[in-house]
């Protein structure tokens, strides 16, 4: 079924629930994704949400080198460091210029294919943009990398990476478990240059060059952040015909209990060894 704001119903048989955005720390966000594949795989709601990170947080990629980042601006700045289980680089989360978003389901519920697979999870962002009057689209060549520890300045991908006017406005990336699939994302609404590019201990890139492969909704768009969050969960909502819904006493319990074991730990964030 297909209306006519060109999102379609493609999981509708499932049970699938809207979490909206909430402000948490960058490892119980991570954690939380992690909750969610467990709940879908079991039986439970699949699950897409938007979140906030607060405090500001940079997120690194599953393999990123720790010597990448600059411990000491980011304590300093009170900046959170969390990693990954996604690939890529780094992403500068700022409590305002970040909107993010996760959706999680079975994994034999959703494409094997992996570029199919990014197809139809980012129906729901393409057409968020669509509604706020920002024309992305998903890059059609790549494009070489200016700062390969940097998200956003590495490399651009046809499969994940959405342009706008030729410069990265989000990054997507997914990771599969055995029984499920996470994908994540960030969506621009602002831009922190300077800050973004601090958290990195030797940025090979300078504001200018920053600013020519990154922009932002607010370049485009005259919207607020709040109507853009609206507008993300309304997508989202409607693509999963998913019905409002929170976490479980007991999803939020194992949440913090292995964001306390994991994504806080030195172990993980600066060794990638998983304690738990």
């Amino acid at each position: 079924m297909t209306d006519d704001s060109g999102l379609g119903s493609p999981l509708s048989d499932d049970d699938w629930r809207l979490v909206r955005e909430e402000r948490r720390s960058g490892a119980m966000n991570m954690a939380l994704d992690e909750v969610a594949a467990a709940t879908a795989s079991s039986g439970g709601p699949r699950t897409v949400r938007v979140y906030q990170w607060g405090p500001s947080c940079l997120s690194l990629g599953y393999r990123q080198d720790p010597d990448t980042v600059d411990w000491a601006y980011c304590d300093r700045s009170g900046v959170d460091v969390v990693r990954r289980q996604t690939g890529g680089g780094g992403i500068y989360h700022d409590t305002v210029a970040d909107i993010s978003y996760s959706i999680v389901a079975p994994a034999d519920e959703l494409p094997g294919d992996l570029m199919e697979c990014y197809d139809l999870l980012c129906t729901p962002i393409v057409e968020t943009f669509r509604r706020l009057g920002v024309y992305a689209e998903f890059a059609e060549d790549d494009l070489p990398a200016i700062h390969e520890p940097a998200c956003y300045l590495r490399a651009v991908h046809p499969a994940h990476d959405l342009l706008c006017g030729g410069r990265k406005i989000s990054g997507n990336a997914q990771y599969r478990r055995k029984d499920a699939v996470i994908q994540h994302g960030s969506l621009r609404f602002d831009l922190d240059v300077d800050r973004h590019l601090s958290v990195f201990s030797n940025p090979e890139a300078s504001r200018e060059e920053f600013s020519g492969r990154v922009t932002s909704i607010t370049d485009h768009a005259d919207v607020s952040r709040e109507e853009t969050v609206e507008t993300l969960e309304e997508c989202l909502a409607e693509w999963a015909d998913a019905r409002d819904g929170g976490w479980s006493d007991q999803e939020l319990d194992d949440a913090r209990l292995r964001a306390e074991r994991k994504y806080e730990s030195e172990s993980w964030n600066r060794h990638r060894e998983d304690p738990t």
